[in-house]
């Protein structure tokens, strides 16, 4: 996946995350321009995934 699918659909993937991960705030997933290494970063630690387990669960929603 690359950045431009996730900045396109990126307030619905954020809402499905957070139904998904109950425990995920806002903070989490705030997602800003140049910094989203930074945020996948942040959801690795949260879930104990790797980035590619992240990755796959991002685009399977």
């Amino acid at each position: 996946m690359n950045t431009t699918v996730v900045k396109g659909n990126w307030n619905e993937q954020k809402g499905k995350l957070k139904q998904k991960f109950a425990f995920l705030t806002d903070n989490d997933l705030m997602f800003e321009e140049g910094k989203e290494e930074e945020m996948f970063g942040k959801l690795q630690i949260r879930l104990g995934k790797t980035k590619e387990e992240l990755r796959k669960i991002i685009a399977a929603l």
